[in-house]
């Protein structure tokens, strides 16, 4: 007990107010440094998504593919329980400050991923490696290489000790348990404990999944994560949109509280700035924590892509961060104002699926289904998200030595079935804690190197004529 008491107070340390205003000056910095960059050349970050024509250039995965892969991490769990926690927590609020945050970070997403691929280096087999670990080595120095040692030790712990594993695996197995038996009515004995056989067989189905993709590397990752992540996305970004047309008459009611509610203007006498304060930093924390924009993360994915052109993969992908936050937390953040389940007693997950068993057209059952389908989805490529990521760490503290990563592999699909079976408070705990801790060094190493991003970004922008 005094073990999680400890655990919960370093994570509110490392995830406070000073990493948080961190995170928010870097994307401000680079922002001013990069003219409004995410803003003014949003257009262009598209026309290089669609225009995937990569052919002959290094690299082992397409734009599009390694975008996916990123956004696999990212588009997860935070999406639904992560917004609603927040508008609990803060208020309707905590949206708006949660899309400040994204369109601030979108630029340092764009900053760290263009880095990745710069520096990035060819292993002696042939395959790509990259992220912040190499822009520390390679950019800041061999001096550095500390840094970026601390960077993949964290890295790996994030991977294994819960978000990729653990705590997604779980999020699965309770999604599938409360439709398909909520009452536990058919269940079995393992380990001194009653488990139901939806929780079993949901498990046993996802870790033969998740082995047949990620045996396959990194290909197979994408390959995977090109079609489940544009499906998963359209399927709950439609269903969010069914809600906001049947309501769109409270739409402009529901801007007006949010924005009122960002300001502490919906609060009793006196109690303005306090309001604003807890706003502010929940939507923040949550919306840093769901697109992971200056984490460090997505760069090891972006490293991969076919591209001789670093700053055009940049563009690609700053715009995970504008579909994982502006878009995606937007709605779930919008169903809920609208249908008002943030102030009725409900907590996490239960927040969202009311809102939707609300606002759909459809049955309680029917509404409860597709955001339970989601859920698996959002948190099955989570689970592939982070398995390369945490391999790409390991391969680094290594020294590229494939046999550790092979077994780590399977160390890491043998968390999975383990997962459901798992109290996972105290290691979700952790996980978190080696998040936040991720954002640092990779943080020192954007601001030290801000000069080549600038560079790199004038130079192509030259070679485009603009």
């Amino acid at each position: 007990m005094k073990f999680n008491v400890f655990l919960k107070s370093v994570d509110d340390l490392v995830w406070g107010v000073p990493l948080i205003l961190l995170i928010l000056s870097v994307g401000i910095f680079l922002t001013i440094r990069l003219k409004g960059l995410q803003i003014q050349y949003l257009p262009l970050a598209i026309q290089n998504l669609l225009s995937n024509d990569r052919t002959g250039e290094e690299g082992e995965v397409s734009g599009f593919g390694a975008l996916c892969t990123a956004l696999s991490a990212t588009i997860g769990t935070g999406n639904i329980v992560g917004v609603a926690t927040a508008l609990v927590a803060g208020g309707p609020g905590a949206l708006f400050w949660m899309v400040v945050a994204a369109i601030v970070g979108t630029v340092t997403k764009y900053s760290e991923c263009l880095l990745a691929i710069k520096y990035r280096v060819v292993a002696e087999d042939g395959h790509i490696v990259g992220g912040p670990f190499y822009y520390i080595e390679r950019g800041m120095g061999k001096n550095w290489r500390w840094l970026g040692k601390i960077f993949a030790f964290f890295g790996v712990g994030v991977g294994l000790l819960g978000i990729g594993t653990f705590t997604q695996i779980n999020g699965i197995t309770s999604a599938v348990n409360s439709f398909f038996d909520p009452e536990n009515q058919n269940t079995i004995e393992l380990f001194g404990r009653d488990y139901s056989w939806s929780v079993i067989i949901a498990g046993v189905i996802l870790t033969i999944c998740v082995a047949l993709v990620l045996i396959g590397g990194l290909q197979r990752i994408s390959g995977v994560a090109q079609v489940l992540v544009p499906f998963m996305a359209a399927t709950y970004i439609t269903a969010a949109l069914l809600i906001l047309v049947f309501h769109i008459t409270e739409i402009p009611a529901a801007f007006v509280t949010i924005v009122q509610s960002a300001f502490g203007l919906r609060a009793a006498a006196g109690g303005a700035m306090g309001a604003m304060l807890v706003a502010m930093q929940k939507g923040v924390a949550r919306g840093i924590f769901s697109n992971e924009a200056g984490l460090g993360s997505a760069p090891i994915a972006a490293a991969a892509v076919q591209t001789d052109e670093p700053a055009a993969q940049g563009l690609v992908s700053m715009l995970g961060t504008v579909i994982d936050t502006v878009i995606i937390c937007t709605m779930t953040g919008l169903t809920i104002v609208i249908t008002g389940t943030w102030n009725i007693g409900l907590d996490g997950v239960d927040v969202t699926t009311r809102a939707f068993q609300i606002g759909l057209p459809f049955e309680p059952a029917v509404s409860s289904f597709i955001l339970m389908v989601c859920l698996v989805c959002f948190a099955f490529t989570t689970i592939l998200g982070w398995d390369y990521y945490s391999e790409k760490c390991l391969e680094y503290l290594t020294n590229g030595n494939q046999k550790i990563v092979k077994g780590y592999r399977w160390l890491y699909i043998l968390c999975v079935f383990i997962g459901p079976f798992m109290t996972v408070s105290a290691v979700w705990t952790i996980a978190d804690i080696f998040n936040g801790l991720m954002a640092i060094p990779n943080l020192i190493a954007v601001i030290a190197l801000n000069g080549v991003v600038v560079a790199e970004t004038k130079k192509y922008l030259k070679k485009l004529g603009k």
